[in-house]
């Protein structure tokens, strides 16, 4: 019988180790017969898409270019503070830099969200309202917050589509145009 609770025990303590590492852990203590305590530390806020460069392949007479940008966001922290995304860009302009798009012709007209695939999470609560100009100049201006977690929303990972409509001017040439996007993800709503 001592023989089996010891099995117990160890396997007991072993699956506690590697849960506890598997989630970030950082501390496990152990004395004798006594209860294991665990300390487990939040992880992280994180965003992917940093950086995305745009290109656009405009025939002359179109009058608007839709496209989807997907971007993934992780809140690991467990605290609940919320988080916000930012944006800003550069101008759509052709590769011989002769043809730019107006500072003002991309908008983001929605944002969709799911929660990530094998991921327990509670959806954010977005107080952003759209459209909503995203910025953009030959060097990127001041960024802007395009999505937002309320507090105590927006834990666990999430997949992101930022819908973006870009309008052109009847008097803009035919070619590729190139902008880059900027994103940005930070603490608090």
């Amino acid at each position: 019988m001592r023989l089996l609770k010891n099995r117990s025990t160890g396997f007991y303590l072993c699956f506690l180790l590697l849960l506890t590492m598997t989630i970030g852990g950082s501390a496990i203590a152990y004395a004798g017969s006594g209860p294991v305590t665990a300390t487990v530390n939040g992880g992280s806020l994180t965003e992917s898409k940093a950086t995305n460069q745009v290109s656009l392949n405009l025939q002359k007479g179109v009058k608007s270019v839709n496209y989807t940008l997907p971007i993934a966001v992780v809140d690991a922290r467990g605290a609940g503070a919320g988080w916000n995304l930012t944006i800003t860009s550069t101008q759509f302009i052709t590769s011989n830099g002769k043809n730019q798009l107006p500072t003002n012709a991309s908008s983001i007209t929605g944002v969709g969200v799911a929660c990530g695939t094998n991921s327990t999470c509670k959806k954010p609560i977005n107080s952003v309202s759209y459209p909503l100009v995203i910025p953009a100049d030959t060097k990127p201006p001041p960024p802007v917050k395009f999505f937002n977690a309320a507090v105590n929303t927006g834990l666990g990972k999430f997949s992101l589509s930022m819908m973006v409509q870009v309008t052109v001017p009847a008097s803009a040439p035919s070619g590729t145009y190139t902008s880059t996007i900027y994103l940005v993800v930070a603490s608090g709503p």
